[in-house]
């Protein structure tokens, strides 16, 4: 019998019958790995405090053949979170991954920031990944079976000036992680990070056409340039798909080689060649 290569990826990453909530998943980074996922057979349950945005995403999913649910949620509040929750169980029954991407950033000083700026980005970026985990992880339990997706940053190791919350949320994601791997095991639910580089959106596309800030990180990214959330979907997909059933408890950093080193320095080799001019 001829192997089939298409038949065997498909039983390794296929989402097919798998139900996925995902929060901040009209942002820039949500958009693209909720597309990409309902492409691998996945349901997704899209939750976002944009209506609009959630429109254009569950449209542009549809159109291509896939299913799409969208729920409007504030993650800061445990009532709002509950709802949607309640909301995906009454109409699919189950929930079998939970990919927590929710976050935003104000790029300034440490001691510029004011407490409310404080508690709103440490609501947002921690605190929702607490609350909605806790909401989702009971319906895992009944079937002994799930996967959680956090979205870290390579601000949890490498810091950028300007960035100290963001950073310590994203320590804090990590950290919890790895609380839900250990305290979980044994319910068959299984929790990784995922930590992406310096990703262009359209939220940081001001970084990279800054005079300084664009070159300032393309000298430190190995590969020179930032990547593009479509690139963080492959590590989703292997996360959500059961070819990850070992993989529990760790940081996976999709940075384009930035904490390996960055670009580096000349040095000598007799294997240089020359760039096509």
């Amino acid at each position: 019998m001829k192997m089939s290569v298409e038949a065997n990826l498909k039983k390794l990453f296929s989402l097919e019958g798998k139900v996925v909530l995902m929060t901040g998943a009209a942002g820039g980074i949500g958009a693209e790995l909720s597309k990409g996922m309902a492409g691998a057979g996945a349901s997704m349950c899209n939750c976002d405090i944009s209506e609009k945005g959630l429109k254009e995403l569950s449209d542009a999913i549809t159109s291509e053949g896939g299913t799409a649910r969208s729920y409007i949620m504030n993650v800061t509040d445990r009532q709002s979170i509950r709802v949607s929750v309640d909301a995906v169980i009454a109409e699919f029954g189950r929930l079998d991954v939970l990919v927590n991407v929710a976050g935003i950033n104000k790029r300034e000083g440490f001691l510029d920031v004011l407490e409310e700026t404080y508690d709103r980005i440490m609501d947002i970026n921690l605190k929702s990944v607490f609350l909605v985990t806790q909401a989702v992880v009971p319906h895992m339990m009944t079937r002994r079976a799930g996967s959680i997706i956090n979205i870290g940053s390579h601000n949890a190791t490498a810091m950028l000036g300007g960035c100290s919350v963001y950073g310590a949320t994203k320590s804090g994601v990590v950290a919890l992680t790895r609380s839900m791997a250990i305290e979980w095991a044994e319910w068959g639910i299984r929790a990784n990070a995922i930590s992406p580089g310096h990703i262009v959106t359209p939220l940081t596309q001001v970084t990279w056409d800054h005079p300084t800030r664009g070159d300032y990180l393309r000298e430190r990214i190995a590969m020179r340039r930032p990547g593009k959330p479509e690139e963080i979907l492959g590590l989703a997909v292997l996360l959500a798909s059961d070819a990850s059933s070992y993989m529990t408890g760790a940081n996976y950093v999709l940075d384009g080689g930035c904490l390996a080193g960055g670009a580096p320095w000349d040095f000598d080799s007799e294997f240089h060649f020359k760039k096509q001019e």
